[in-house]
């Protein structure tokens, strides 16, 4: 009776090619359905551009001179308002966008938790600081300044976090913890700049700090488009170190992933990425936070971090878009729409932990 059962046991080659053929099919599937959703989201995204620039306000500008303009091909009135306000203003949303989302994604894919992004751990706060700094109380002292300061500032919080919220390793609930105090602590900062600043210079920073593409320029573009080149390709060099830190450290060092040399390098590529969008369109609120489950919910979670840019710029420019031309509300900066989207995610993200957690 053993040896019959025996014989009719699938070969285990068998069973094998199998589980391989399977496993080639699944992931086949995945690969034509991120390449369906990144169509998608490109698509949009050019038709949101689009609308973008139209809806806008083209004023006196023929119809069949704004594609040209659009592209620095007219003068005069049409170049002032399509390429030289228009463009530069939809493009820094789609840039900013994809920004804030890559860094809201490398967060919640290495510290596990969909509440760790730049916005709740503090490192957008010691951006906004360190631009900030420069906006109120050096604007023309050097090129690049509050691009440069909202980095450094980023960087500091970064090493004050990590450094604070370390005790055996990085617990999750310490370092989103350590983070909003650090937060509060930033906050009070800038808060002290505005008492000791011009009038003039809290004028132009006031609508900053909310969020808003109004008045970005080329020099803004140029930023972050180098920016998001620079980030995306170091978010691709740490592709495997990211994945192992995902399994957790002991699992990482087995797999050869020096984890604490690749958590830093991770913290401190999200740093950049939302500190350059933050110096160029101001800390446009819970785009971070919600680019990251809705590029899981399309894709899942090994794939979200490259669709996650995609996500954050198509929530941004529809911000922007909504921002200029919605019915009752507008014009409004971007950072207010985003806000009023996000808060209540953000709540109800909170409760559904709490939720889990009681269970």
């Amino acid at each position: 009776m053993t040896t019959a059962i025996r014989k009719d046991r699938p070969a285990p080659a068998v069973n094998l090619r199998s589980t391989t053929a399977r496993l080639r099919a699944s992931r086949r599937a995945r690969n034509r359905r991120t390449a369906f959703v990144a169509a998608g989201l490109v698509a949009l995204l050019l038709a949101v551009t689009a609308a973008s620039i139209f809806l806008g306000g083209v004023g006196d500008v023929a119809p069949g001179d704004v594609v040209p303009a659009a592209f620095g091909l007219r003068d005069g009135l049409a170049d002032y308002l399509i390429f030289q306000l228009r463009m530069p203003r939809a493009l820094a949303a789609l840039l900013a966008g994809a920004l804030f989302g890559l860094a809201g994604a490398l967060y919640q894919r290495l510290i596990r938790n969909p509440l760790a992004t730049p916005d709740i751990v503090g490192i957008s706060a010691g951006a906004t600081a360190g631009a900030a700094s420069i906006l109120l109380l050096a604007p023309t002292a050097f090129a690049f300044g509050p691009s440069l300061a909202a980095v450094a500032g980023a960087f500091l919080l970064v090493a004050a976090v990590h450094a604070l919220s370390w005790r055996r390793g990085v617990d999750t609930y310490r370092l989103i913890l350590v983070g909003i105090g650090l937060s509060a602590v930033c906050t009070a900062y800038t808060n002290y700049l505005f008492v000791v600043a011009g009038e003039e210079s809290i004028a132009v920073v006031m609508r900053w700090l909310v969020g808003s593409t109004n008045g970005a320029d080329w020099a803004g573009v140029r930023t972050l488009a180098g920016g998001l080149v620079v980030c995306l390709t170091a978010t691709a060099l740490l592709h495997r170190p990211l994945t192992g830190l995902t399994l957790g450290d002991q699992l990482a060092t087995g797999l050869g992933t020096h984890a604490g040399p690749a958590r830093v390098a991770v913290l401190l590529v999200g740093a950049t990425a939302a500190a350059l969008a933050t110096s160029v369109v101001g800390p446009i609120a819970f785009v971070s936070l919600v680019s990251g489950p809705i590029a899981v919910r399309l894709v899942g979670g090994d794939r979200s971090t490259a669709l996650a840019p995609l996500v954050g710029a198509v929530l941004v420019i529809c911000a922007d878009v909504l921002a200029q031309n919605a019915p009752l509300i507008s014009p409004v900066p971007t950072g207010v729409l985003t806000a009023l989207l996000g808060a209540p995610y953000f709540v109800w993200l909170i409760l559904r932990h709490k939720r889990g957690a009681a269970a």
